[in-house]
């Protein structure tokens, strides 16, 4: 109900993200919102335009006495990340987001919130909806696609865009500046299923391992948080040890940039070995609580009944999927020496999929230095042949390099520090941002990044800070003034 935003500050903001919350958002399934935006647009008499993938750029003209400013872009993707938990009843396709306000932060009920980036997309229908505020000339870009390799900003026309200043509003820390990010690419490795009979007789169990946090694959990755799909097949390669087990499906993990919080696999074995597996599973429970209690305390493995196998895999495939899964590298590969605290390269194990006749896995690699991205995706690659996966890598999208003389970032220190009497942090991001293919797009674009403090982003534990909204918007405004 539209009553939970009652009392919220700014107003309109939080107006507009009650109503993009009603409307489904997954990547690719973007329509819907799209024409919400043009609506706004449209009610305001401001021009648009909208491409064949679904951008929008909508042109809104200077306040008045401002007209000779130079114009400025504000940028956001209308897209979300589309998780939830497993009890969580949830059509992502119609149902729309149910929020709730716990305290100070903003969530919702199971499932992801969309705050990235819905928030920053919805200061931009702000500022369209409010004639008080002083601004220069702007153009409001909404992309697309972005959370499932950044297509929208790939495909933008060499015209579509006029302006040279860029706000993108897709940061997650309120009081902090980015100005360069990660670049990226995906590794998809497929091996072929060969099937056997299930041997007469076995028993078939699922094992599930969950309670995990996961979150973004880049701004969590160096938290050591678990990863269900690499937990999974550890527990399945020590199991392999001792009982002679069968494996007929393995599944976890749900998006290439959530480090994945849910795998579960399905296996048979002798009712003799019942007990061998129950105390295996008892073993590795406590030990997977032991290592991850201070980072992922709720994980568990446990065992359910499930339907007997007819068909398995046959033991060499069996054998090449569970090594694999439990030698591909997942975290952090490298840290940045020039910048303390920030993730240089990294990758992440974020889906296995058993379909018909075919296993897929999808990882996903980052690096702030392009020839890493490389080195980190080749390896996986080459653990992949030697296990004889057919492999494709794809989706790459380069690094937003930092531009410390930057005239937005000089300015922007400057109105933070008269408005907060505090200097705000500069940052890179260990994440993709759309900037690094914008400024490769658009030559000589100055660009600054920030945005409200968001937490739990690609998970449901995702919830953003009211207060930060409301600062955060307060920035923006003054900003705009100050260009």
């Amino acid at each position: 109900m539209k009553s939970v935003i009652e009392g919220l500050q700014p107003e309109l903001v939080w107006s507009h993200f009650y109503e993009i919350s009603q409307i489904p958002r997954e990547s690719g399934n973007e329509e819907a919102v799209g024409q919400y935006i043009i609506s706004v647009a449209e009610r305001n008499n401001l021009q648009y335009k909208k491409d064949v993938l679904g951008n929008i750029i909508v042109s809104c003209p200077a306040s008045p006495g401002m007209e000779d400013r130079p114009s400025v872009v504000l940028q956001g993707h209308t897209d979300m990340v589309c998780e939830k938990n497993n009890e969580t009843v949830h059509d992502f396709d119609k149902d729309p987001i149910k929020l709730i306000v716990d305290g100070e932060w903003m969530k919702a009920d199971g499932t992801t919130l969309g705050a990235d980036n819905g928030i920053g997309f919805c200061c931009a229908l702000a500022l369209m909806d409010d004639k008080t505020i002083e601004h220069p000339p702007l153009e409001m870009l909404f992309t697309v696609d972005e959370e499932t390799g950044l297509t929208g900003a790939v495909d933008l026309a060499a015209d579509f865009v006029q302006s040279r200043l860029l706000l993108n509003l897709d940061s997650e820390e309120e009081g902090a500046f980015y100005i360069g990010c990660a670049g990226g690419q995906h590794t998809i490795l497929r091996l072929p299923i060969t099937w056997q009979d299930s041997s007469p007789q076995y028993k078939t169990i699922k094992i599930s391992i969950g309670g995990l946090k996961g979150g973004h694959s880049g701004l969590n990755i160096h938290e050591g948080l678990g990863n269900s799909t690499k937990l999974l097949s550890r527990f399945l390669y020590e199991l392999g040890q001792q009982v002679d087990f069968q494996l007929s499906a393995i599944n976890g993990g749900s998006k290439h940039n959530a480090i994945p919080r849910e795998s579960e696999a399905i296996i048979s074995f002798a009712a003799q070995d019942e007990q061998k597996v129950m105390s295996a599973v008892s073993e590795m429970d406590k030990a997977f609580k032991n290592e991850l209690q201070f980072s992922d305390k709720g994980v568990f493995l446990k065992t359910d009944p499930a339907k007997i196998a007819e068909k398995v895999f046959t033991k060499d495939v069996q054998k090449k999927i569970i090594n694999f899964l439990h030698a591909v590298p997942h975290g952090v590969m490298s840290m940045n020496h020039a910048v303390e605290g920030l993730v240089e390269t990294s990758t992440n194990m974020a889906i296995v999929e058993t379909k018909d006749n075919q296993l897929e896995l999808l990882t996903s690699q980052r690096s702030s230095v392009a020839s890493s991205i490389i080195d980190i995706g080749d390896k996986v690659k080459a653990l992949g042949e030697l296990g004889g996966f057919n492999i494709e890598q794809s989706g790459g999208y380069p690094a937003w390099e930092p531009n410390p003389d930057s005239h937005l970032l000089a300015l922007a220190k400057e109105t933070h520090k008269n408005m907060y009497n505090q200097t705000p942090e500069v940052k890179i991001i260990h994440a993709g941002l759309e900037c690094g293919i914008i400024g490769e797009k658009y030559p000589g674009m100055d660009m600054l990044s920030f945005g409200p403090t968001i937490t739990g982003a690609h998970s449901p534990d995702e919830r953003v800070h009211i207060p930060a909204v409301e600062n955060c918007w307060k920035f923006l405004v003054e900003f705009l003034k100050q260009i």
